[in-house]
């Protein structure tokens, strides 16, 4: 028979919470930097065609 699961404390579900935000926090400011890198021309990782 199934059995009911015990709540997750309101502390335990702020510090996922924070941390799946967090997650997406770093990711954006990798591609920020990377989008930055690419305009300013100095990326190392990607080739752009530069219009002249």
């Amino acid at each position: 028979m199934a059995v009911p699961k015990k709540r997750t404390s309101i502390s335990k579900k702020h510090i996922r919470k924070n941390i799946w935000k967090n997650k997406g926090y770093w990711v954006a400011l990798k591609a920020f930097s990377l989008s930055k890198s690419l305009s300013t021309g100095n990326s190392k990782s990607f080739f752009v065609q530069q219009n002249k």
